[in-house]
Protein backbone atom coordinates (compact mmCIF):
# COMPACT_ATOMS: atom_id res chain seq x y z
CA UNK A 1 0.00 0.00 0.00
CA UNK A 2 1.21 3.74 -0.91
CA UNK A 3 -0.40 6.79 -0.52
CA UNK A 4 -1.31 8.50 -3.76
CA UNK A 5 -1.92 12.02 -4.62
CA UNK A 6 -5.19 13.82 -5.49
CA UNK A 7 -3.62 14.35 -9.02
CA UNK A 8 -1.77 11.66 -9.11
CA UNK A 9 -5.11 9.02 -8.63
CA UNK A 10 -6.93 10.06 -11.67
CA UNK A 11 -5.03 8.54 -14.11
CA UNK A 12 -5.13 5.19 -12.65
CA UNK A 13 -8.41 5.25 -11.89
CA UNK A 14 -8.62 6.21 -15.85
CA UNK A 15 -7.10 2.85 -16.50
CA UNK A 16 -8.96 1.17 -13.50
CA UNK A 17 -11.76 2.10 -15.66
CA UNK A 18 -10.97 0.75 -18.85
CA UNK A 19 -9.76 -2.63 -17.81
CA UNK A 20 -12.86 -3.01 -15.58
CA UNK A 21 -15.34 -1.85 -18.07
CA UNK A 22 -13.71 -3.07 -21.63
CA UNK A 23 -11.64 -6.22 -20.77
CA UNK A 24 -13.01 -8.21 -22.02
CA UNK A 25 -15.82 -6.35 -23.52
CA UNK A 26 -19.37 -7.87 -23.75
CA UNK A 27 -22.00 -5.41 -24.72
CA UNK A 28 -24.72 -6.98 -21.82
CA UNK A 29 -22.14 -6.77 -18.76
CA UNK A 30 -20.70 -3.64 -19.80
CA UNK A 31 -24.59 -2.26 -20.09
CA UNK A 32 -25.46 -4.01 -16.54
CA UNK A 33 -22.13 -2.65 -14.58
CA UNK A 34 -23.15 1.21 -16.35
CA UNK A 35 -26.32 1.35 -15.25
CA UNK A 36 -25.32 -0.30 -11.85
CA UNK A 37 -22.89 2.46 -12.25
CA UNK A 38 -25.06 5.38 -13.21
CA UNK A 39 -27.87 4.57 -10.01
CA UNK A 40 -25.26 4.03 -7.76
CA UNK A 41 -23.54 7.37 -8.37
CA UNK A 42 -26.67 9.20 -9.52
CA UNK A 43 -27.01 13.14 -11.72
CA UNK A 44 -46.75 23.77 -7.11
CA UNK A 45 -48.73 26.08 -8.91
CA UNK A 46 -51.23 28.50 -6.69
CA UNK A 47 -54.41 29.34 -7.64
CA UNK A 48 -54.48 28.08 -11.09
CA UNK A 49 -57.42 25.81 -10.66
CA UNK A 50 -60.86 27.74 -10.64
CA UNK A 51 -64.06 26.75 -10.58
CA UNK A 52 -64.76 29.63 -12.72
CA UNK A 53 -67.63 30.97 -9.67
CA UNK A 54 -66.91 33.98 -8.43
CA UNK A 55 -68.21 36.26 -5.52
CA UNK A 56 -67.53 39.61 -5.33
CA UNK A 57 -68.90 42.50 -3.30
CA UNK A 58 -67.39 46.01 -3.27
CA UNK A 59 -63.45 45.13 -1.48
CA UNK A 60 -62.59 41.93 -1.86
CA UNK A 61 -63.26 38.40 -4.87
CA UNK A 62 -62.86 35.01 -3.04
CA UNK A 63 -62.81 32.28 -5.84
CA UNK A 64 -64.62 29.04 -4.69
CA UNK A 65 -61.71 26.03 -4.86
CA UNK A 66 -64.25 23.22 -5.04
CA UNK A 67 -61.95 20.33 -6.57
CA UNK A 68 -59.70 21.26 -3.31
CA UNK A 69 -62.30 21.93 -0.77
CA UNK A 70 -60.43 20.20 2.82
CA UNK A 71 -62.27 17.51 4.01
CA UNK A 72 -61.73 14.72 6.59
CA UNK A 73 -61.69 12.17 3.88
CA UNK A 74 -59.30 14.10 1.48
CA UNK A 75 -56.84 14.76 4.47
CA UNK A 76 -57.19 10.86 5.14
CA UNK A 77 -56.20 10.16 1.63
CA UNK A 78 -53.30 12.61 1.56
CA UNK A 79 -51.60 11.17 4.63
CA UNK A 80 -51.92 7.63 3.60
CA UNK A 81 -50.48 8.78 0.35
CA UNK A 82 -47.36 10.41 1.64
CA UNK A 83 -46.73 7.87 4.38
CA UNK A 84 -46.76 5.36 0.91
CA UNK A 85 -44.68 7.73 -1.15
CA UNK A 86 -42.33 7.92 2.17
CA UNK A 87 -42.16 4.12 2.39
CA UNK A 88 -41.38 4.25 -0.62
CA UNK A 89 -38.84 6.20 -1.29
CA UNK A 90 -36.74 4.14 1.97
CA UNK A 91 -37.31 0.99 -0.03
CA UNK A 92 -35.47 2.23 -3.36
CA UNK A 93 -32.83 4.08 -1.13
CA UNK A 94 -32.39 0.91 0.91
CA UNK A 95 -32.04 -1.30 -2.75
CA UNK A 96 -29.15 1.51 -3.62
CA UNK A 97 -27.61 1.35 -0.87
CA UNK A 98 -27.02 -2.61 -1.51
CA UNK A 99 -26.05 -1.80 -4.44
CA UNK A 100 -23.50 0.53 -3.52
CA UNK A 101 -21.43 -2.04 -1.59
CA UNK A 102 -21.98 -4.59 -4.26
CA UNK A 103 -20.35 -2.42 -6.74
CA UNK A 104 -17.81 -1.85 -4.02
CA UNK A 105 -17.04 -4.75 -3.99
CA UNK A 106 -16.87 -5.48 -7.83
CA UNK A 107 -14.65 -2.59 -8.31
CA UNK A 108 -12.08 -3.39 -5.73
CA UNK A 109 -11.71 -7.27 -6.65
CA UNK A 110 -12.08 -6.22 -10.41
CA UNK A 111 -15.56 -8.56 -10.66
CA UNK A 112 -18.02 -8.50 -12.78
CA UNK A 113 -20.83 -10.09 -10.78
CA UNK A 114 -23.52 -8.22 -8.53
CA UNK A 115 -24.77 -10.48 -6.53
CA UNK A 116 -21.41 -12.02 -4.27
CA UNK A 117 -21.73 -8.35 -3.11
CA UNK A 118 -25.16 -7.77 -2.71
CA UNK A 119 -25.21 -11.10 -0.14
CA UNK A 120 -22.05 -10.56 1.07
CA UNK A 121 -22.71 -6.68 2.79
CA UNK A 122 -26.47 -7.43 3.75
CA UNK A 123 -25.73 -6.52 7.38
CA UNK A 124 -23.41 -3.32 6.47
CA UNK A 125 -25.35 -2.15 4.20
CA UNK A 126 -28.38 -2.24 6.41
CA UNK A 127 -26.64 -0.57 9.20
CA UNK A 128 -24.78 2.15 6.52
CA UNK A 129 -28.41 2.89 5.56
CA UNK A 130 -29.90 3.76 8.98
CA UNK A 131 -27.18 5.88 9.44
CA UNK A 132 -27.67 7.77 6.27
CA UNK A 133 -31.52 8.18 7.18
CA UNK A 134 -30.09 9.54 10.99
CA UNK A 135 -27.70 11.68 8.90
CA UNK A 136 -30.30 12.80 6.66
CA UNK A 137 -32.92 13.65 9.16
CA UNK A 138 -30.25 15.59 11.02
CA UNK A 139 -30.05 18.02 8.17
CA UNK A 140 -33.64 18.43 7.76
CA UNK A 141 -33.18 18.85 11.25
CA UNK A 142 -30.61 21.53 10.89
CA UNK A 143 -32.42 23.07 7.45
CA UNK A 144 -35.64 23.73 9.46
CA UNK A 145 -33.48 25.79 12.44
CA UNK A 146 -31.47 27.70 9.90
CA UNK A 147 -35.24 28.57 7.88
CA UNK A 148 -36.88 29.65 11.52
CA UNK A 149 -35.71 33.16 11.33
CA UNK A 150 -36.17 34.17 7.41
CA UNK A 151 -39.90 32.21 8.08
CA UNK A 152 -41.70 35.30 9.33
CA UNK A 153 -40.63 37.37 6.56
CA UNK A 154 -41.90 34.87 4.34
CA UNK A 155 -45.04 34.11 5.60
CA UNK A 156 -46.05 38.23 6.11
CA UNK A 157 -44.72 38.23 2.20
CA UNK A 158 -47.22 34.75 1.38
CA UNK A 159 -49.98 36.95 3.08
CA UNK A 160 -49.72 40.00 0.98
CA UNK A 161 -49.77 38.02 -2.11
CA UNK A 162 -52.97 36.24 -0.87
CA UNK A 163 -54.94 39.74 0.29
CA UNK A 164 -54.20 40.70 -3.57
CA UNK A 165 -50.84 43.11 -2.34
CA UNK A 166 -47.75 43.37 -4.71
CA UNK A 167 -44.95 43.56 -2.47
CA UNK A 168 -41.82 45.58 -3.93
CA UNK A 169 -38.65 43.99 -5.52
CA UNK A 170 -37.05 45.77 -2.44
CA UNK A 171 -38.58 43.43 -0.20
CA UNK A 172 -38.18 40.54 -2.07
CA UNK A 173 -34.42 40.98 -2.18
CA UNK A 174 -34.38 42.11 1.12
CA UNK A 175 -35.16 38.60 2.46
CA UNK A 176 -33.91 36.43 -0.49
CA UNK A 177 -29.96 38.27 -0.30
CA UNK A 178 -29.05 36.96 3.10
CA UNK A 179 -30.34 33.55 2.09
CA UNK A 180 -27.46 33.22 -0.86
CA UNK A 181 -24.80 32.68 1.12
CA UNK A 182 -26.71 30.04 3.60
CA UNK A 183 -27.76 27.97 0.36
CA UNK A 184 -23.91 28.28 -0.60
CA UNK A 185 -23.19 27.40 2.82
CA UNK A 186 -25.66 24.25 2.77
CA UNK A 187 -24.56 23.10 -0.78
CA UNK A 188 -21.15 22.91 0.61
CA UNK A 189 -21.84 20.78 3.63
CA UNK A 190 -24.06 18.68 1.91
CA UNK A 191 -21.37 17.63 -0.74
CA UNK A 192 -18.86 17.36 2.06
CA UNK A 193 -20.92 15.10 4.15
CA UNK A 194 -22.00 13.20 0.94
CA UNK A 195 -18.18 12.89 0.30
CA UNK A 196 -17.25 11.75 3.69
CA UNK A 197 -20.18 9.22 4.33
CA UNK A 198 -19.82 7.49 0.62
CA UNK A 199 -16.25 7.70 -0.42
CA UNK A 200 -14.45 7.54 3.20
CA UNK A 201 -17.01 5.74 5.68
CA UNK A 202 -18.18 3.12 3.36
CA UNK A 203 -14.94 1.32 3.14
CA UNK A 204 -14.56 1.26 6.73
CA UNK A 205 -18.25 -0.44 7.21
CA UNK A 206 -17.50 -3.15 4.24
CA UNK A 207 -14.01 -4.28 5.14
CA UNK A 208 -14.67 -3.96 8.60
CA UNK A 209 -18.47 -4.06 9.78
CA UNK A 210 -17.29 -1.10 11.59
CA UNK A 211 -19.92 0.73 12.92
CA UNK A 212 -21.01 4.38 12.29
CA UNK A 213 -18.68 5.64 15.50
CA UNK A 214 -15.41 3.59 14.30
CA UNK A 215 -16.09 4.72 10.92
CA UNK A 216 -15.76 7.98 11.61
CA UNK A 217 -12.95 8.08 14.05
CA UNK A 218 -11.05 6.40 11.42
CA UNK A 219 -11.81 8.88 8.68
CA UNK A 220 -11.57 12.15 11.11
CA UNK A 221 -7.67 10.53 12.05
CA UNK A 222 -6.93 10.40 8.51
CA UNK A 223 -7.86 13.66 7.76
CA UNK A 224 -6.10 15.48 10.46
CA UNK A 225 -2.92 13.47 9.47
CA UNK A 226 -3.41 14.70 5.82
CA UNK A 227 -5.62 17.91 5.50
CA UNK A 228 -4.06 19.50 2.31
CA UNK A 229 -4.74 16.10 0.42
CA UNK A 230 -8.13 15.38 1.62
CA UNK A 231 -8.71 19.18 0.59
CA UNK A 232 -7.56 19.02 -2.44
CA UNK A 233 -9.11 15.73 -3.13
CA UNK A 234 -12.52 17.49 -2.17
CA UNK A 235 -11.95 20.04 -4.51
CA UNK A 236 -11.18 17.62 -7.37
CA UNK A 237 -13.95 14.93 -6.47
CA UNK A 238 -16.07 17.98 -7.31
CA UNK A 239 -14.40 19.58 -10.24
CA UNK A 240 -13.63 16.23 -12.43
CA UNK A 241 -17.38 15.48 -12.71
CA UNK A 242 -17.86 18.75 -13.96
CA UNK A 243 -15.32 19.12 -16.47
CA UNK A 244 -16.17 15.68 -17.67
CA UNK A 245 -19.79 16.48 -17.98
CA UNK A 246 -19.07 20.44 -20.15
CA UNK A 247 -16.49 17.41 -22.29
CA UNK A 248 -19.93 15.11 -22.78
CA UNK A 249 -21.46 18.22 -23.53
CA UNK A 250 -20.20 19.20 -26.04
CA UNK A 251 -19.04 16.38 -27.85
CA UNK A 252 -22.79 15.24 -28.08
CA UNK A 253 -24.59 18.12 -28.58
CA UNK A 254 -24.92 18.01 -32.12
CA UNK A 255 -25.46 14.24 -32.34
CA UNK A 256 -28.38 15.21 -29.97
CA UNK A 257 -29.79 17.37 -31.65
CA UNK A 258 -29.87 15.66 -35.01
CA UNK A 259 -31.39 12.63 -33.01
CA UNK A 260 -34.05 15.03 -31.57
CA UNK A 261 -34.77 16.31 -35.49
CA UNK A 262 -35.19 13.34 -36.64
CA UNK A 263 -37.56 12.19 -34.04
CA UNK A 264 -39.31 14.95 -34.45
CA UNK A 265 -40.02 14.76 -37.99
CA UNK A 266 -40.70 11.11 -38.29
CA UNK A 267 -43.52 12.12 -35.01
CA UNK A 268 -45.00 14.74 -37.49
CA UNK A 269 -44.84 12.72 -40.50
CA UNK A 270 -46.73 9.73 -38.73
CA UNK A 271 -49.15 12.68 -37.44
CA UNK A 272 -49.69 14.31 -40.86
CA UNK A 273 -50.02 10.67 -42.73
CA UNK A 274 -52.74 9.31 -40.14
CA UNK A 275 -54.37 12.84 -39.68
CA UNK A 276 -57.57 12.21 -41.16
CA UNK A 277 -57.80 7.98 -40.13
CA UNK A 278 -60.54 6.60 -39.27
CA UNK A 279 -61.08 2.96 -37.26
CA UNK A 280 -58.02 0.53 -37.80
CA UNK A 281 -56.06 3.29 -40.10
CA UNK A 282 -56.46 5.44 -36.88
CA UNK A 283 -54.95 2.77 -34.68
CA UNK A 284 -52.41 2.02 -36.66
CA UNK A 285 -51.29 5.58 -36.66
CA UNK A 286 -51.68 5.44 -33.07
CA UNK A 287 -49.71 2.66 -32.66
CA UNK A 288 -46.26 4.04 -35.12
CA UNK A 289 -46.69 7.08 -33.05
CA UNK A 290 -46.22 5.00 -29.27
CA UNK A 291 -43.49 2.70 -30.81
CA UNK A 292 -41.86 5.76 -32.34
CA UNK A 293 -41.69 7.16 -29.05
CA UNK A 294 -40.61 4.28 -27.69
CA UNK A 295 -37.97 3.44 -29.80
CA UNK A 296 -36.38 7.10 -29.20
CA UNK A 297 -36.39 7.13 -25.53
CA UNK A 298 -34.81 3.47 -25.79
CA UNK A 299 -32.03 4.80 -28.00
CA UNK A 300 -31.89 7.74 -25.61
CA UNK A 301 -31.53 5.43 -22.29
CA UNK A 302 -28.88 2.97 -23.94
CA UNK A 303 -26.84 6.28 -25.03
CA UNK A 304 -27.17 7.59 -21.66
CA UNK A 305 -26.07 4.72 -19.72
CA UNK A 306 -23.53 3.89 -21.98
CA UNK A 307 -21.91 7.61 -21.91
CA UNK A 308 -22.43 8.11 -18.65
CA UNK A 309 -21.71 4.61 -17.22
CA UNK A 310 -17.87 4.66 -17.67
CA UNK A 311 -17.94 8.25 -15.93
CA UNK A 312 -19.76 6.79 -12.46
CA UNK A 313 -17.24 4.40 -12.71
CA UNK A 314 -14.47 6.15 -13.26
CA UNK A 315 -15.29 8.60 -10.25
CA UNK A 316 -15.92 5.53 -8.02
CA UNK A 317 -12.37 4.31 -9.00
CA UNK A 318 -10.79 7.95 -8.03
CA UNK A 319 -12.17 8.06 -4.92
CA UNK A 320 -11.06 3.86 -4.13
CA UNK A 321 -8.04 4.82 -4.95
CA UNK A 322 -7.55 8.21 -3.21
CA UNK A 323 -8.37 6.22 -0.17
CA UNK A 324 -6.79 3.09 -0.28
CA UNK A 325 -3.69 4.79 -0.47
CA UNK A 326 -4.39 5.72 3.28
CA UNK A 327 -6.64 2.72 4.38
CA UNK A 328 -4.28 -0.50 4.62
CA UNK A 329 -7.05 -2.59 4.56
CA UNK A 330 -8.79 -1.39 1.19
CA UNK A 331 -4.86 -0.49 0.29
CA UNK A 332 -4.02 -4.28 0.38
CA UNK A 333 -6.72 -5.47 -1.94
CA UNK A 334 -6.42 -2.49 -4.83
CA UNK A 335 -2.77 -3.35 -4.68
CA UNK A 336 -2.30 -6.84 -3.61
CA UNK A 337 1.09 -8.00 -2.61
CA UNK A 338 3.26 -10.27 -4.32
CA UNK A 339 3.40 -13.85 -1.95
CA UNK A 340 6.90 -14.38 -0.59
CA UNK A 341 7.34 -17.92 -2.64
CA UNK A 342 6.98 -15.49 -5.91
CA UNK A 343 9.50 -13.16 -4.44
CA UNK A 344 11.24 -15.61 -3.63
CA UNK A 345 11.95 -17.44 -6.63
CA UNK A 346 11.75 -14.18 -8.87
CA UNK A 347 14.03 -14.42 -11.46
CA UNK A 348 17.68 -12.07 -10.65
CA UNK A 349 16.64 -12.28 -6.94
CA UNK A 350 19.06 -14.39 -4.75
Amino acid sequence: MYAISAADAISPAIQRTRTFLFRPFRLGTYLKLCLVALITEGVGGNGNFNTGHHYTNHKTTVSSFAPFAVTPERIAQAVAASLLLILLCFWLYYLITRLRFAFFHCLIHNIKQIRPGWHLYRTQATRFFWMNIVVGLCFVLLLGLIALPFAAGFLGLFRNLQAGGHPSFGAIFALVLPLIPIVFLIILVAIATDIILRDLMLPHYALENATAGQAWAAVWARIRAGKGSFFAYALLRIILPIIALVGLFIVLIIPAIIFVVVVAAVAVGIHAAFSGATGAAAIVGIFLQVLGGVIAFAVALFVWIAVGGPLSTAIRQYALLFYGGRYQALGNILWPTPPPSAAVNAPGIA
